[in-house]
């Protein structure tokens, strides 16, 4: 399935997601919003861990793209992990990042002025390397507290920002849930509109049932705290003056949320189908486990939501109590086993998301009574509460790699009833000795991002 289980997340919960903004990778999805397209959802794994397995593979330099604050940066970073010492319960990573073009271009500006090569010419070049915006630190320590608890600490320097990033994680999973309870300071989020926000200070508390492989109940409960003014980053000339989602405006707020996943098969091949296979055609291990079965089936999901906020209850905007409904419903259809060389993995992933089927009802309402010809001036409701269609396409290209698009779409927008939103291509590299793990070297032609990350039981 594409990612069905995000729907009760999207409803109004935050969810971590793949990001190069930081040096930790991930940024928050905005609570209330349609999650933004970014090729799956982050692994569970931190990034300094992926830092340290990736190593294995690439010559200890890992690339990235994202928007800087200073334009002079440039987009394009170099990452790296130092030092990365442990033991049988703890273990630490320093991780560093290095952005050249700001470097590049201001040696080739101070050699083309030089009248003569000397010395000074060399102090001078050597002062634009020690340059601190250049350069990006983050310390990351996880200490295991008993058997199965663990605590987390990060802290993070960026050079071309003032300030360090912190954040504390605590994780203790029980025998259906998962118990997590989160601060930052500051907290990165992610709207649907591929725009990022700096929360000064973030508190999460958060339970949550396991979620349910085929079918199943679903459920989530928790409270949400934020302080400050969000800070829009690296905002451009037009987008300056847009307002902070109002989810992320100071407040304390409790949330649960319920929800139903079902799934049926539509197609399976036969025993007689695999028998009938050419016996000539050496057989292989599946590149990936959740890709080894060819496959069509539906599947769906409704629930519903409720958020109380106890604090910041006067902010424009935002309801004291809301209550809604969600669903989302995906088919999926796959040829080919993913073991052999080559054509052994074609897979169409398409899903509609409906993340507030309260602000889909208004949307509806406003059309009805602009084509009657109203008179009367409604205000529409945001886009966040219009459908979202999801499209991702998987090709085997040889052997372990896959070429991936994912997309998405706003529906009941645009000239053709439905606006392209997000947009991202992408090249995974499957790890048979990880059983359901990739490398994913990823780019967002719209948000002008992208990363190589690697992930566990994710497509």
């Amino acid at each position: 399935m594409a990612n069905l289980n995000s729907a009760i997340d999207s409803a109004f919960w935050d969810h971590n997601l793949s990001s190069p903004q930081t040096l930790e990778g991930t940024a928050r999805s905005v609570p209330g919003e349609p999650f933004p397209v970014d090729g799956a959802r982050a692994s569970r794994s931190h990034r300094i861990q992926q830092l340290s397995l990736l190593r294995e593979g690439f010559p200890g330099v890992i690339p990235a793209f994202a928007p800087s604050s200073d334009k002079r940066l440039g987009s394009f970073s170099l990452n790296s992990l130092l030092l990365c010492p442990s033991s049988s319960n703890w273990w630490a990573g320093l991780v560093g990042q290095f952005k050249p073009k700001k470097l590049f271009t201001d040696i080739k500006a101070r050699i083309s002025k030089a009248e003569e090569w000397d010395l000074q010419l060399f102090k001078n070049t050597t002062k634009h390397i020690v340059d601190k915006s250049l350069y990006s630190v983050g310390l990351w320590t996880q200490i295991a507290l008993g058997s199965s608890s663990s605590l987390l600490l990060s802290a993070e320097r960026l050079g071309d920002k003032n300030g360090i990033r912190k954040k504390l994680m605590f994780v203790h999973p029980l025998e259906k849930h998962d118990l997590t309870v989160e601060a930052a300071w500051p907290d990165l989020f992610l709207d649907h509109k591929g725009r990022f926000w700096d929360v000064p200070e973030s508190l999460n508390f958060d339970v949550s049932s396991l979620a349910p492989e085929t079918t199943g109940l679903h459920y989530r409960f928790g409270v949400h705290k934020s302080k400050g003014d969000p800070q829009h980053l690296n905002a451009t000339a037009e987008s300056s003056g847009d307002d902070a989602p109002a989810s992320l405006m100071p407040g304390l707020c409790a949330k649960a949320a319920v929800s139903y996943k079902a799934k049926r098969d539509l197609w399976k091949p036969k025993e007689k189908e695999e028998e009938d296979e050419d016996d000539d055609s050496p057989v292989f291990l599946p590149y990936d486990l959740r890709l080894k079965e060819p496959h069509a089936a539906v599947s769906g999901i409704v629930g519903s939501s409720l958020a109380a906020w106890i604090t910041g209850r006067d902010m424009k905007k935002r309801s004291p109590i809301s209550a809604d409904a969600f669903g989302s419903a995906c088919y999926t259809f796959q040829r080919g086993r993913f073991s052999k060389l080559y054509g052994d993995l074609t897979r169409v992933d398409a899903r509609v998301d409906v993340s507030s089927a309260s602000a889909l009802a208004k949307r509806i309402f406003h059309a009805i009574r602009r084509s009657s010809g109203s008179n009367e001036t409604v205000e529409d409701a945001s886009s966040a509460g219009s459908p979202r269609l999801n499209l991702i396409f998987q090709q085997q290209v040889a052997g372990p790699i896959v070429f991936k698009v994912d997309s998405q779409f706003q529906i009941g927008a645009g000239k053709h009833g439905a606006q392209m939103e997000d947009l991202i291509y992408s090249l995974n590299y499957s790890l048979r000795l990880l059983e359901s793990g990739k490398v994913v070297a990823w780019y967002s032609p719209k948000r002008k991002e992208g990363m190589v990350e690697l992930r566990v039981f994710e497509f």
